[in-house]
């Protein structure tokens, strides 16, 4: 990889291009520090936020924004180490959303573990609201000079930024695919989350943040993935370890448990988190037009959230689907999503929608 100046970026920081076989499809990222001042949905405000973000693909082709859930990050593919990007099975030349056909633009989330603005270990920062996101990724369009957007194609967390930019920016995209994302958390969802929050304030308080992060990875895990799934997983007998039982599920969420404390920041944790359960948009001012994916075992966004989503939009339709993966079935079925994202590929057939009164 080598830097080459970007010289529409006024901080400075270079942007990176592959110096690559023609092969392999141009990517550029970098990260943007924002001239002003950027003010908060829910009070506060950032002084010049930075925003890493990456852009990938069969340039100049049009541009989707492919947005996961709050473990993701600017790298949603790379042709050249697979595993690097958090949306690998889904996402490349050739794979079910074809980078050969478009270019995505991917974005670190502000109060993530990222290279945008986030909390420092040990620090405080302002509450996220996912329209806080949604305004950042408007400003980085205008720096990167993308007057308007083929789609927005959101995931989990990454699905309500798509519902917040479209609410407030729908002149900015053609298109919203949102999966196993609803207008506002489900109590249930919020429950599990608050506990894990608690884990890892409590265990911050105590000096030991890691541990509590292993410890609310763990029981997020468990509500990633459906019951059926851990049925023909995790059947197996215990075994005696030091004085006690060890259970292979049990040795399977520890073992993911430890792998996100090594590389998430407790407190980036927290803020996006948190960000999760404030999110609130009203469905009936999305006039984009949108695709809702549904999974029917999504433990996290219940079947029935996602069919008053799809009924309270203006112009919406609506897929479900059953995968043993639940909620992260979108990083999983390739097969079952492919054949809606052959959307994002056909040119526009309508004039973007106006931008709501405030």
């Amino acid at each position: 990889m080598s830097s080459v100046p970007n010289p529409s970026d006024p901080s400075g920081i270079p942007a990176v291009r592959n110096a690559a076989p023609r092969a392999v499809l141009p990517v550029q990222q970098g990260v943007w520090q924002l001239p002003q001042r950027l003010a908060l949905h829910h009070g506060g405000s950032l002084e010049q936020p930075r925003i890493g973000w990456r852009l990938a693909g069969a340039h100049p082709a049009p541009v989707i924004v492919a947005l996961g859930g709050i473990s993701a990050h600017r790298c949603v593919f790379d042709a050249e180490q697979p595993s690097a990007g958090w949306w690998h099975e889904v996402v490349g030349a050739g794979r079910a959303l074809d980078s050969t056909r478009l270019q995505v633009l991917g974005i670190d989330y502000l109060g993530g573990s990222g290279a945008s603005s986030a909390p420092a270990s040990g620090g405080v920062f302002p509450s996220l609201s996912t329209f806080d996101q949604a305004q950042a990724l408007r400003a980085l369009l205008d720096h990167l000079r993308i007057e308007r957007v083929r789609a927005i194609v959101g995931a989990s967390y990454g699905g309500m930024v798509g519902l917040a930019f479209a609410e407030r920016y729908p002149e900015r995209l053609e298109q919203l695919l949102v999966i196993s994302a609803a207008d506002r958390a489900h109590p249930m969802s919020t429950a599990w989350r608050s506990v894990q929050r608690h884990m890892v304030r409590f265990a911050l308080s105590a000096g030991r943040g890691a541990e509590g992060m292993q410890l609310a990875r763990a029981l997020a895990m468990a509500t990633y993935r459906s019951p059926q799934e851990f049925a023909a997983r995790f059947g197996q007998a215990p075994r005696p370890l030091d004085g006690h039982w060890v259970f292979p599920v049990e040795e399977y969420l520890f073992a993911r448990g430890r792998a996100y404390a090594a590389r998430y920041l407790p407190e980036s944790f927290l803020c996006l988190s948190e960000s999760i359960d404030l999110h609130a948009v009203d469905a009936a001012r999305i006039a984009v037009p949108t695709t809702i994916v549904a999974v029917r075992e999504d433990q996290l966004v219940p079947l029935a959230d996602m069919r008053a989503l799809a009924a309270n939009l203006p112009r919406a339709r609506l897929h479900e689907l059953s995968s043993p993966h639940g909620h992260d079935a979108f990083l999983k079925e390739a097969g079952a999503l492919q054949p809606l994202f052959e959307t994002l590929y056909a040119a526009p057939v309508s004039e973007p929608p106006a931008s709501p009164e405030p």
